[in-house]
């Protein structure tokens, strides 16, 4: 009755102040991605030219998709099942499936705090451990694979991961990575104790201190010799590139998973605001503030990538200078980095056999080339960062304050993602009255975390990249596609305008409906379309692993049972739509068919 559905409003816990659904929103969005994915395209799509279609695909996609998102979830006071459930009986597979993905994303996603403390915790050692090369065994100098490569890399790959040569050499459980994960999946436990009550509390300082490490970082890079160059390169735009297909669909893919759409977590979010809450403001809010912190990290990024850049350039340098000078006995301030081209070409005419020998050990340095070099993800975050923080001065305070900033970015995340699980199961009755939400979050907890130990294994990382890869692209644009379609053509994009009006006293302008009825799912689509046919003509899905012996990531190519994985990782969330449908038409058919044969 709308007595009793009154009453569940009542009961149902809100939030403090719109402020604080605000900040909840900010540090769900706000998360690595916008750190060391956003610079990342920048760096592949053509610099400040790549901002054009970041911009508009905000205001095609990102927007109206997280106004509608937003406001269903106010207006079916639900979770993702509950709420699309209510819009149509045949539609309770799409929340099931956002649960899927989310469960998925839980389960890998919070090993990158469990990576993030390990390095907090080196972070206090002085010098840092990933600075300098260990020494062998016998002393006598450093560990080999640390001489082919870098003492980042190694430290990364070996001392953190000490990750396998392949994935079928899966190995054991690193205790260390085990113990760190468990301590980050009791963060988020007691982050999520009580629901809105601890987690309203905690999303002031997960959305607020990465912004007050990143101004920190941002007074220091731009103080860094050769930051300058890292910017140049950054807002230089590449207009070429706009007319590269790639670049839009990555600026799309960048607003469409930043945002986080799909997952379910900003519809449980926006069922615990108050029914009057103005969700259109608070929608351009939060895209306006996702993508000022991407273009501001951003940055940050370049300015430090400049200076590493310009480190290594000048290190390459002072090596060829170093080794021509003891080569050919010059004099001491002979051979500088002005001369060194003029330099090149008249000992290579005075002395052409020495300098042919030699000529193999001397590298070309460029500045363009290192920061050509694109980096993303793990390898952004853990190693570039890493390395230019050990050439910092007091690298201990940078280490800190970046590796808490991770952390933060890390667990606000995580308090979305494990929203987006918990919220349908507190909403169910048959659940919520037999078990406390302090049971339910832990044994949510306890579980992710027992399978999250996969990837605390020497072949880990390769499982992180398979998960992070195939759990959720298109699964999530399958979703978004869905509820887009059911709410301007099943529920109806007139009835589902005057649920807007009843809520907030305002109806959505001509813009919101045709982007949610034309421009968006023409958009997803286009993208759905892209990935497969990219699946399609990739052929055998291939991996990045690492070889020890030569100190560099190899390509090799999934074993059948990964591939095996890979599949059911896509089809255990995108089956449930159809299978959610089928479920309630055959549950509808067999009451009909009892009430007519009783009758």
């Amino acid at each position: 009755t709308a007595a009793c559905k009154q009453a569940m409003e009542k009961s149902r816990p809100l939030w403090d102040n719109p402020l604080q659904f605000v900040f909840a929103c900010i540090s769900y969005a706000v998360g690595l991605g916008n750190v060391w994915r956003f610079p990342y395209l920048c760096q592949m799509y053509g610099g400040g030219g790549f901002l054009i279609p970041y911009f508009i695909m905000l205001i095609a996609e990102g927007m109206p998709l997280l106004y509608l998102e937003l406001a269903v979830g106010q207006r079916m006071r639900k979770g993702s099942i509950g709420a699309w459930k209510i819009i149509s009986p045949y539609l309770c597979g799409v929340g099931v499936a956002s649960v899927v993905v989310s469960f998925f994303l839980s389960m890998y996603y919070n090993v990158i705090n469990a990576w993030a403390f390990w390095y907090l915790f080196h972070s206090f050692q002085d010098p840092l451990p990933w600075a300098t090369c260990p020494l062998n065994s016998n002393r006598t100098g450093y560990e080999e694979e640390c001489e082919t490569t870098s003492s980042t890399q190694y430290f990364w790959y070996r001392q953190t991961l000490n990750i396998s040569p392949s994935l079928e050499a899966s190995g054991g459980v690193q205790w260390e990575q085990a113990l760190c994960l468990t301590l980050a999946w009791l963060v988020v436990y007691l982050c999520i104790l009580r629901g809105t009550e601890s987690t309203g509390k905690v999303v002031y300082v997960t959305a607020s201190l990465p912004y007050c490490v990143l101004i920190v970082y941002l007074i220091r890079g731009l103080t860094l010799h050769g930051a300058v160059n890292g910017l140049i390169y950054m807002f230089t735009p590449k207009l070429e590139q706009l007319s590269n297909p790639k670049a839009w669909i990555s600026a799309a893919t960048q607003i469409f998973f930043s945002l986080g759409l799909g997952f379910g977590s900003l519809i449980a979010f926006a069922s615990y605001n108050e029914p009057s809450n103005n969700c259109e403001r608070h929608a351009i809010i939060v895209s306006l503030i996702n993508s000022a912190t991407s273009i501001f990290a951003s940055i940050v990024t370049f300015s430090i990538y400049g200076f590493k850049a310009t480190f290594n350039y000048e290190s390459c340098l002072n090596r060829v200078i170093l080794l021509l000078m003891n080569t050919f006995d010059l004099e001491e301030g002979s051979l500088t980095a002005d001369n060194l081209s003029e330099m090149k070409d008249y000992l290579m005419a005075t002395h052409p056999q020495e300098y042919a020998h030699l000529s193999p050990q001397l590298k070309n340095c460029s500045l363009e080339a290192e920061l050509d070099t694109a980096v993303q993800g793990t390898g952004l975050a853990f190693i570039v960062y890493s390395e230019a923080i050990k050439n910092m001065e007091v690298p201990q305070l940078y280490s800190v304050l970046y590796f808490i900033m991770l952390l933060m970015l890390g667990i606000g995340s995580m308090l979305g993602n494990t929203a987006a699980i918990l919220t349908p199961l507190t909403d169910s009755r048959t659940i919520a009255t037999r078990f406390s939400k302090e049971v339910i979050s832990g044994a949510v907890c306890f579980i992710n975390c027992v399978i999250g130990l996969i990837f605390t294994m020497e072949a880990g990382s390769y499982w992180f990249d398979i998960f992070n890869d195939y759990a959720a692209t298109l699964s999530l644009l399958l979703i978004v596609l869905v509820e887009t379609i059911a709410v301007c053509y099943i529920y109806g994009i007139r009835r589902f305008e005057k649920d807007l009006y009843t809520m907030t006293g305002r109806k959505p302008n001509w813009y919101w409906k045709l982007m949610w009825a034309f421009a968006s799912p023409l958009l997803i689509i286009s993208l759905f379309i892209f990935y497969l046919s990219d699946y399609i003509l990739t052929g055998t899905l291939q991996y990045q692993a690492w070889d020890a012996t030569q100190g560099q990531l190899v390509t090799k190519d999934y074993p059948g049972y990964a591939l095996a994985m890979i599949g059911l990782l896509v089809a255990s969330s995108t089956t449930c739509i159809p299978l959610g449908a089928l479920v309630t038409f055959i549950r509808k058919r067999l009451k009909r068919e009892s009430v007519s044969t009783t009758a």
